[in-house]
């Protein structure tokens, strides 16, 4: 927008406390309505000496636009921002800038432009700084009847207490950019309307909501639905869809982050639970409820893979603004069903593996004890989550996750809903897991001194438990701990976005991603407890008895000739078996079976007319070769 405006140099932080052009970028836009439809011929030179300020190498003082400037880019404008409920924006206040012709504070006026006239015929937009006199006198401080507002004690007051000419601040906290203003009653303002230029601000910081077609704006309509919130004591005020604190690198990164970790979790999960499927009887109590847990890892999973499916504004934004106090039918509290619900039910899952896992190390219960309360393990893993997942919900607890464009609890309610359960489990499922090791040490001795296999194998069994409840306990610390940190410091990151005194804070990017792979490895690592060579025999029956029919084999050794000959199958009745035998390629056939008393058969073979018999006189033939 300020291209050609008269100067190619701009100094940073600005007027306004932008560190960057970017952060300046995104707020003038919200202005570009009032440019295009000329309100004021002097308001695009006003705007860019606020947000892009000229730098001059051979003076390093701020300069501003003249007080001039800002009246008549007011006087324009301003009515046409009240006619849309808009005051004049306090930080943009005329009475702040200096005067033209003030020898103790130099401004900008533009050069066609010597006093408060009507637009000229120049550019609209070029500009020209004051000429900078030979012995340009030391500018001495205004009256204290003049200083603008400070920032308070304690705060950040960087350039915040000059004089008018330098780098008056205004502290106060408002709905500004990136942040999204809601209109009456929590709904927020459209972007753009067929195709035309728009705009979102709030509280007197810009215009929203206008689209310009030819020059007469449209009003705003109000879109959204549910959303009452503030940020930062700002009411009606909503982060915006994509966030505010992530760059569009990062937010890329992200989206492809999630869908990597997220679709390796829903393989190894659907893995673990086929698998299950195929051979139900060898997943036993104590290791059992790993299956359970793995399906509800693969429901999470699916959750996070949705946001790629559907888009990220699908789920989790209302317009402009994030999604917030999401209710009824709708994709944003089904996403949130699936991750939360499930995610829940896997710690209560993990829980009771840590707790069977001690019955059967601590207390020595065997498989059939441990499985005669199965129904009581199935009502405390999808009771305890139903229950916290219906009180989020009618709390209001559900919003859009900004990051990972889904649906989860919303911020006011992580202390509640997540930070307090998964203590809990953890607390629960670690004290489990500590008791069992201490009684598998103690036992350690017994066990090995039992004769045989099996104790081998339940050693081997409980040991393999163990570690996979280490690998849960680690990742379930580490997403609780990132919980706590983003709960902790959220409020003073939202701060800095409204209170333009307040410290540059954001999130740190690393521990976001960190918090998602964290909520995903243990479905991946649940795959590891079926790693072993029963599953790949199970694989192997599944695959012989959907594509072979279901036919089997075996073989016997061949002598001198190196002939070998293996029984392929009996069928049918009397007459119908059939021996293939192999020398090199060539198959030679068997001959009929003779019928009863047949002096064929050989010495010491009895003849029966009955196929069992039959079968069964075949498997002990001797090899073909002794024939």
């Amino acid at each position: 927008m300020c291209r050609g405006i008269g100067y190619n140099l701009t100094a940073m932080p600005n007027e306004l406390n932008h560190d960057n052009q970017e952060e300046a970028g995104l707020e003038v836009h919200q202005f570009w309505p009032l440019v295009e439809i000329k309100c004021s011929p002097d308001l695009k030179f006003f705007l860019c000496s606020m947000y892009t300020p000229i730098c001059l190498p051979e003076y390093t003082k701020p300069l501003p636009a003249c007080r001039s400037v800002c009246e008549r880019a007011r006087a324009g404008c301003a009515p046409l921002m009240q006619q849309y409920g808009f005051s004049w924006p306090e930080r943009m206040a005329c009475e702040r800038l200096p005067a033209h012709g003030d020898p103790e504070n130099l401004c900008m006026e533009q050069d066609n432009h010597t006093s408060s006239t009507g637009y000229g015929s120049g550019n609209g937009g070029a500009a020209s700084s004051a000429p900078l006199p030979a012995a340009q006198p030391r500018p001495t401080r205004p009256s204290k009847t003049t200083q603008p507002p400070r920032c308070r004690p304690g705060k950040n007051q960087k350039n915040c207490q000059h004089p008018p000419g330098e780098r008056a601040r205004d502290c106060v906290c408002r709905c500004r950019p990136p942040l999204v203003p809601l209109g009456a009653g929590g709904t927020v303002i459209p972007g753009p309307i067929s195709g035309s230029s728009t705009g979102s601000i709030g509280n007197g910081a810009g215009l929203a909501g206008m689209a310009v077609s030819g020059v007469i704006p449209a009003p705003p309509i109000s879109i959204a639905r549910n959303i009452i919130q503030d940020i930062a004591g700002v009411p009606n005020c909503a982060l915006p869809c994509h966030g505010a604190f992530l760059t569009s690198e990062e937010r890329g990164f992200a989206a492809v982050w999630l869908a990597l970790w997220s679709g390796l979790c829903a393989a190894s999960t659907l893995v673990t639970v086929t698998t299950f499927l195929i051979d139900t009887q060898r997943f036993k109590y104590p290791e059992r409820p790993i299956v359970f847990l793995s399906a509800c890892y693969f429901a999470v999973s699916i959750g996070y893979l949705s946001r790629s499916v559907f888009g990220h504004e699908e789920i989790a934004c209302d317009g402009l603004a994030l999604k917030s106090r999401a209710q009824g039918p709708e994709a944003c509290v089904a996403v949130f069903l699936m991750i939360y619900f499930f995610g829940m039910a896997s710690s209560v899952w993990w829980v009771i593996l840590a707790f069977t896992w001690f019955l059967a190390a601590g207390l020595k219960w065997g498989n059939e004890a441990i499985a005669s309360y199965s129904q009581y393990f199935h009502l405390a893993a999808w009771l305890a989550p139903a229950v916290q997942t219906f009180s989020a919900y009618l709390a209001g607890g559900v919003a859009g996750d900004p990051v990972a464009g889904v649906c989860t609890v919303a911020p006011d309610g992580v202390r509640s809903f997540i930070l307090v359960p998964l203590f809990v489990y953890l607390l629960l499922g670690t004290s489990f897991l500590l008791a069992g090791f201490v009684s598998l040490f103690r036992i350690r001795s017994v066990i090995k001194r039992q004769p045989g296999a099996k104790a081998d194998k339940l050693e081997k069994l409980m040991i393999r438990i163990g570690v996979f409840s280490v690998l849960y306990t680690l990742p379930a610390g580490v997403v609780l701990a990132c919980h706590m940190y983003e709960t902790s410091l959220r409020n003073e990151w939202l701060d800095s976005l409204a209170c333009p005194c307040r410290p540059r804070a954001r999130p740190l990017y690393s521990v976001l991603m960190l918090k998602y792979f964290m909520a995903l490895a243990v479905g991946i690592t649940s795959g590891v407890w079926i790693w072993s060579g029963k599953t790949v025999d199970s694989w192997k029956r599944l695959w012989r008895r959907l594509f072979s029919g279901g036919s089997g084999g075996g073989g016997h050794g061949g002598g001198g000739a190196g002939m070998v000959a293996g029984v392929t199958g009996v069928s049918g009745g009397i007459g119908s078996t059939s021996i293939k035998g192999v020398v090199g390629r060539v198959g030679v056939p068997y001959p009929p079976a003779p019928g009863p008393g047949s002096a064929l058969l050989p010495p010491g073979s009895v003849a029966s007319a009955s196929q069992h018999h039959l079968h069964h006189h075949v498997l002990k033939q001797p090899p073909l070769s002794h024939v």
